[in-house]
This record gives structure tokens, C-alpha cells and sequence, in this order.
């Protein structure tokens, strides 16, 4: 891993004339600008020769490299990413994606950069800087998935889990519940009317007519008791008159 690493310290980003003939004047000052490692004047130098010609792999290519220089990777890899498709069919293709594949490994794009120095070694076989660094961003990719899947794998258990918790918890609470004695029913609470009248003895139909013949013979001594006082005292009144 340290040979690789080595290599990709060693092997930066350069700005490239494989496409002389696209060269203008803004191209070749900002190759002038590069090669004194005035990276600021050298990107604007670039990107007027892309204003012009937003076809100039030249351009295109040399942008690249001046934002590698100036510490964006991310750029670059856009930028070269951008015209990807117009750069293979050109004279430096080979070295177009060996860039690709160096700023997707700045990036940590491992499958980019993957791919990109694939296309690199099948436009140029014999490049051995290029198949040092294409099997080390394989590795570093191999290595990226077998983090996201063990990810994968902690983030399922821990949801596993968490669920394993939760029913053990509801398990607990219905053993519980089991083991509480049952709910006893309230009694109906006794009804005293009703125990009055179970308690009332009955009486029978001969008793109830001696006992309305009493109150009858009652009420007629009752009567006549009045009768004879009424009379009494207008006998009373009378001989108080005729006094």
C-alpha cells in the first residue's frame, strides 16, 4: 500500500500539449503560467481558452490538472469527468483518464477511479504506473464495500435487536398480567324493598274480611257516638233559648 501511495505522490497531475493542435494563445499561457506554478493565473488562462473554445480538450485537460495543483480534486475530477466522451476518441485519451482515475482517487471515488485507469491501461497497455494504481484503487474499493456491507450488517443487527427488546418487553407484560388474580365481580347489593316485602307476613283472604268488618263496625260506633253528642248539645242550645 505504501508503493502505491508513493506512486500517486509521485506522479501529479501535469499539463499536457498531446493536442498541439488545438492550442491557441490562451493555452499556451496558461501552460507558460503552470510551468512557473502560477496556478491561479494558469486556471484563468484555461478557462478563457474554454470560453472560446468550449471544445478544447487542450483546455479542458490542463484545467484539470491546474485544479488538482491548486487542491481541488473534486473540481478537477468534474472538469475531466465533463468531456470524458470527446477526450477517448483523442491522441491522449490514455493519459486523459490516467488524470480521471488520479483525482477520483483524491476523492476516494474508488469505482471511478477504478474504472478510469481501466480505460487508461486499455488505450495503453505498457503503462505500469497505471496498473500499480488501478489495482490499488481495486483494493481500496474492495475494501470501501466491505465497510459498507459490515455497516450494512451492524445497522440490521442493531435494528434486530432493538425489535428483540420490544417483543421480549410485551412478552414480560402479558406474563404479568397472567399472573394477577382475576378481577372478582361485585355482588348485586340486596334490595331492602324487596326483603320487606319477602319479610311482611301474608294474610289470608278470611282474616283481611274480619279485620275490614272490625273497621267497619268501628267506624259505625264512631258515628253513632257523634250523632248522640251532636244531639245532645242542641238539646243543650235549646233549653239555653228557651230560658
Amino acid at each position: 500500500m505504501k508503493k502505491y501511495i508513493l506512486i500517486l505522490l509521485l506522479l501529479p497531475l501535469v499539463a499536457a500539449s498531446a493536442w498541439s493542435q488545438e492550442d491557441r494563445s490562451d493555452v499556451r499561457k496558461g501552460n507558460r503560467d503552470y510551468r512557473k506554478e502560477n496556478w491561479r493565473e494558469a486556471e484563468i488562462d484555461y478557462r478563457k481558452a474554454l470560453v472560446k473554445d468550449s471544445m478544447s480538450v487542450a483546455a479542458t485537460y490542463n484545467l484539470a490538472s491546474t485544479l488538482y495543483r491548486e487542491g481541488d480534486p473534486a473540481q478537477a475530477q468534474k472538469v475531466l469527468e465533463g468531456r470524458k466522451d470527446m477526450a477517448a476518441a483523442s491522441a491522449g485519451a490514455a493519459d486523459y483518464f490516467y488524470n480521471l482515475g488520479d483525482a477520483a482517487l483524491a476523492n476516494k471515488d474508488y469505482q471511478t477511479a477504478v474504472d478510469a485507469f481501466k480505460e487508461s491501461l486499455l488505450l495503453n497497455p505498457g503503462d505500469l504506473n497505471a496498473k500499480e494504481n488501478y489495482i490499488y484503487a481495486k483494493k481500496k474499493l474492495e475494501d470501501q464495500q466491505q465497510n459498507q456491507q459490515n455497516q450494512q450488517n451492524q445497522n440490521d443487527q442493531n435494528q434486530q435487536d432493538n425489535q428483540d427488546k420490544k417483543d421480549d418487553k410485551k412478552d414480560d407484560q402479558k406474563e404479568n398480567e397472567d399472573q394477577q388474580p382475576p378481577k372478582q365481580q361485585p355482588q348485586d347489593k340486596p334490595d331492602n324493598n324487596k326483603q320487606e316485602q319477602q319479610q311482611e307476613p301474608k294474610i289470608s283472604p278470611q282474616a283481611a274480611q274480619q279485620m275490614l268488618q272490625a273497621i267497619q263496625e268501628k267506624e259505625k260506633e264512631t258515628q253513632e257516638k257523634v250523632k248522640k253528642e251532636k244531639a245532645k248539645a242542641l238539646n243543650s242550645r235549646q233549653k239555653e233559648k228557651n230560658w
